[in-house]
């Protein structure tokens, strides 16, 4: 009996033992499958080298538009594009279906890309072999700068009938860099314009009298905020030119900045602007080399700080101003503008009128209006079917770019 029991348990244990291997080399073989299609699909090549990830071109979503740097995703103005939409959604753009990359195998085939975008200070160095293989009649090709041509001239011949657009500060690009925009009173944005349609001053309401007397306050000539003082425009020589005349009138020039003994620290800008609006008649918005509508931020810090501005560069100013609000130091001589210095500081109703404008007209950065923006500018064109489908290249683009007889 004891024997017949003892011969049960065994039997019992051993019929336990085999479900329980079956069931475990079952569980294996199936955990062993599953891990080896996985393997099967993230891996690849294992002849030529170290396993590696296979990496397959994400699949185009035809709602999206797709910008591909092709240059240095580092610069200026492509740092500020952010990656993927962040650019756009940010900014709070209009259109935000934009993706932004410098992988140039994102899409498999750089063909695909709506836009490929290169930096005007680099691109204009590259060899033929550096630039795409292959192009779609479709896509665009966009010069991308905010400098002046006048640092940065393109000389290359490969580069006519090269570009479909151009993001640049001419105000006939298709995006425009730009450090302003005007609007008329009604808030209706008009400018800057190649063809402007400005008020003549005479017809323009005079100042209030609470604003003469906020001019009052004004004691000193001029001042110059700078930090490059050795530029191709040699306005450091203008300057000094000028310094030299105001002081047969007892009047100064102040030079803050790199270029004078006068200091502006980066984090004090508000209280220097306020200081331009209370202390000086006059601040020079000189630019650093001259290409046609080349204006940048500094016409804007005399006109919004309530100082006139003393201009010297390459643009046609009406574009920007109506005549009789500023003056002019590349078309006057530095002992004549000393002299009309003299006159207007003498003469508190003749210096208001230069302020007439105020009552019509406001400056504003592209940046304070998504509208506007240049970067939401970028995505917004390329919703636009109509500019989109239409297929044209820039033919003469050194013509349009360079300065005359510069390369």
């Amino acid at each position: 009996m004891k024997k017949f029991f003892s011969a049960k348990i065994f039997f019992g244990v051993l019929v336990l033992a085999i479900f329980f291997f079956a069931f475990i080399s079952v569980h294996d073989n199936s955990k062993s499958h599953f891990n080896h299609d996985d393997i099967l699909n993230l891996y690849i090549n294992r002849e030529n080298g170290p396993i590696k990830q296979n990496k397959k071109p994400i699949q185009e979503n035809p709602d999206m538009k797709y910008i591909l740097q092709w240059t240095d995703s580092q610069s200026v103005p492509f740092v500020y594009m952010g990656k993927e939409r962040e650019g756009f959604t940010s900014r709070n753009c209009p259109y935000t279906n934009c993706i932004v990359t410098s992988d140039r195998n994102r899409l498999g085939d750089v063909t695909k890309f709506d836009v490929i975008a290169f930096n005007g200070n680099q691109v204009r160095h590259y060899s033929s072999n550096m630039l795409p293989a292959a192009r779609s009649p479709h896509q665009k090709y966009a010069f991308c700068t905010i400098e002046s041509s006048h640092y940065y001239p393109v000389c290359s011949k490969q580069f006519d009938n090269f570009f479909n657009w151009t993001w640049s500060f001419r105000l006939d690009s298709d995006v425009r860099w730009g450090y302003m925009l005007i609007q008329d009173k009604n808030n209706s944005i008009i400018g800057p314009n190649k063809i402007m349609h400005w008020m003549k001053l005479e017809d323009m309401d005079p100042v209030s009298e609470e604003f003469k007397e906020k001019l009052k306050t004004k004691k000193k000539a001029a001042a110059w905020f700078v930090s490059n003082c050795y530029d191709k425009a040699k306005r450091g020589n203008v300057a000094n030119n000028l310094k030299k005349e105001l002081t047969k009138y007892g009047l100064v020039l102040d030079i803050y900045g790199n270029c004078g003994p006068l200091k502006c620290p980066s984090d004090e800008v508000k209280d220097c602007e306020k200081m331009i609006e209370n202390d000086y008649y006059f601040y020079l918005s000189f630019e650093n080399s001259f290409s046609e509508d080349y204006v940048t931020e500094k016409l804007r810090t005399a006109l919004n700080n309530n100082a006139v501005p003393i201009v010297y560069g390459g643009a046609n100013y009406t574009r920007f101003m109506p005549d009789g609000i500023y003056l002019n130091a590349k078309e006057t001589s530095a002992a004549e503008l000393a002299a009309k210095m003299d006159e207007l500081i003498n003469n508190p109703e003749k210096y208001a009128n230069y302020f007439r404008w105020k009552n019509h007209y406001s400056y504003h950065s592209l940046h304070d209006y998504p509208e506007t923006d240049e970067y939401c500018r970028m995505c917004a064109i390329l919703n636009e079917e109509k500019k989109v489908k239409k297929i044209s290249y820039i033919q003469d683009f050194r013509k349009w770019w360079n300065n005359p007889n510069y390369c």
